[in-house]
């Protein structure tokens, strides 16, 4: 089935390169600081609940989370959170800014391999900016035909992505790290869909459900794939 494919789009986030434990080490800082207030656990769904409140103003990224921060601060106090414990806040939403490009495990070989070979993509969502400064400070901008960085990732914005390449679904394979905002929408559009889990993924993007369609490989690590495609 995979002999078809003539374009490949990596994930970036926890595919690629490192993302979330930044993002939980953040958030066990954050908690910490409103610990005069509430049990971490507590303060942690307060922060989850002003995130998916906000997702549709801020959408994805550092930038959103920040904002949420604040703002949960001050309702975790009851208004009582005073400038300096806000600028704390601030400060650890920009030490996540400007955390370093870790790539994972596998990552430069597998580019390597498939680079000349296929037409690689990287497709990723979050804040415009901060996705194009960890480009440039990363060796990976040099491995991709096209790099699409979405405001959300929906069968409609594949489409879009593939209408863009040029691209059939039949001939296009996502390679990622989350179920529900990269392979649903894919196996939609009946393209293919490669999964290697990563051993953190956020709350709003689990998927519990097992998941079993004709167009999706699973993997336990993203070198795997080399054998599917050769």
């Amino acid at each position: 089935m995979i002999n078809k494919i003539k374009t490949i789009a990596f994930d970036a986030d926890d595919t690629l390169r490192v993302n979330d434990p930044y993002f939980q080490e953040t958030e066990r800082k954050f908690c910490a600081l409103l610990e005069d207030f509430l049990p971490h656990h507590s303060t942690s769904q307060q922060l989850f609940k002003t995130e998916m409140k906000n997702l549709h103003l801020y959408g994805y990224g550092i930038k959103g989370f920040m904002l949420c921060m604040i703002e949960t601060a001050y309702r975790v106090s009851n208004g009582k959170a005073n400038f300096r414990l806000i600028d704390e806040v601030i400060q650890l939403g920009q030490e996540l800014l400007l955390k370093p490009n870790e790539l994972l495990e596998g990552v430069e070989e597998v580019l390597d391999l498939l680079l000349g070979e296929y037409r690689l993509v990287m497709v990723t969502k979050g804040d415009l900016l901060d996705q194009e400064r960890k480009l440039k400070q990363s060796v990976l901008e040099n491995y991709f035909h096209h790099i699409e960085i979405m405001s959300d990732k929906k069968a409609s914005d594949y489409q879009k992505l593939l209408k863009h390449l040029d691209c059939v679904p039949e001939k296009f394979l996502m390679i990622e790290n989350s179920i529900k905002p990269d392979v649903l929408p894919v196996l939609e559009l009946q393209g293919y869909a490669a999964h290697v889990p990563y051993h953190t993924t956020w709350t709003h993007e689990q998927h519990e459900r097992t998941l079993e369609h004709p167009n999706l490989i699973e993997l336990n690590a993203i070198s795997e794939i080399i054998p599917y495609l050769t």
